[in-house]
């Protein structure tokens, strides 16, 4: 009994030391960025305009300009890891990668695995339509016809809320939405905006024009927890690119729309 009781203290403080370690680990890891002059951080390929691959084969995107402008705040060399919607968060639980800014949105259940910067970019679902159409509400497409997605959250946040002079088509994929709408079988399309970006950046007809939000989700940065001085790097960095427009031009450029006021 006395050696199963040595055994079992035994383990308990190898556990404790092991668990510390990893902590003081992580807490040292904007060091370890700085010390060894890379940041590892994982970003899309397949969701563009927040990250694509480009013609040359390279990434490109909303987010790898972040990555890069992260990257260049901190006077380190960026290793841009490709991830997915599954695996992005278990990327940087097991230390493959130090961030993850690859569109991700914050909620209650995300937050008790990681901690989150502040917001980088703007996500949303909205009503988008022609720019000289004055609709600046759901009461403003009384009469009007509009494009939806079957069952998506902008399908059924409106459902409920339109007039019932509404004509509302919905289509079983996004790009008949599109269709719909560059066709001009729909008057005005409920869509997001990262979608409507892409649209853009691809015609020039009957380009989008967001009329108002429907449901808002920004993106953040991933960090992993226990990590004070690396995410208050990161909301240093994400503030002063704000403040100098830099991160407005990047939404700009790929967003084709400026930063939303007060974002």
């Amino acid at each position: 009994m006395k050696f199963y009781n040595l055994i079992k203290f035994f383990l308990t403080v190898t556990a404790a030391c092991l668990i510390g370690a990893s902590l003081t680990a992580r807490a040292d890891t904007l060091a370890n960025i700085q010390k060894s002059g890379v940041i590892r951080i994982a970003i899309p390929q397949d969701f563009p305009p927040f990250g694509s691959v480009g013609p040359d084969l390279k990434p490109r995107g909303y987010d790898i300009d972040m990555a890069n402008l992260i990257g260049k705040a901190m006077g380190v060399k960026v290793d841009l890891i490709s991830v997915t919607g599954t695996n992005r968060i278990p990327y940087l639980t097991t230390d493959k990668v130090d961030l993850v800014i690859s569109s991700m949105g914050k909620n209650p259940e995300r937050e008790k695995v990681i901690d989150f910067s502040t917001s980088y970019a703007p996500f949303y679902s909205a009503v988008f339509g022609p720019a000289d159409m004055p609709v600046k509400s759901e009461s403003d497409l009384a009469g009007k016809t509009l494009g939806i997605l079957r069952g998506s959250i902008e399908d059924l946040a409106l459902s409920k809320t339109l007039p019932s002079t509404t004509t509302v088509i919905r289509f079983d994929d996004n790009n008949s939405v599109i269709s719909s709408y560059l066709t001009g079988q729909v008057q005005l399309v409920a869509i997001g905006n990262s979608t409507a970006a892409a649209l853009n950046e691809r015609t020039k007809l009957r380009r989008l024009d967001s009329k108002f939000v429907i449901k808002d989700s920004p993106c953040y940065v991933g960090v992993n927890k226990g990590e004070p001085a690396l995410l208050a790097k990161v909301n240093e960095i994400i503030n002063q690119a704000k403040k100098d427009g830099s991160l407005n031009d990047i939404s700009k450029r790929w967003l084709q729309a400026p930063l939303p006021k007060n974002f």
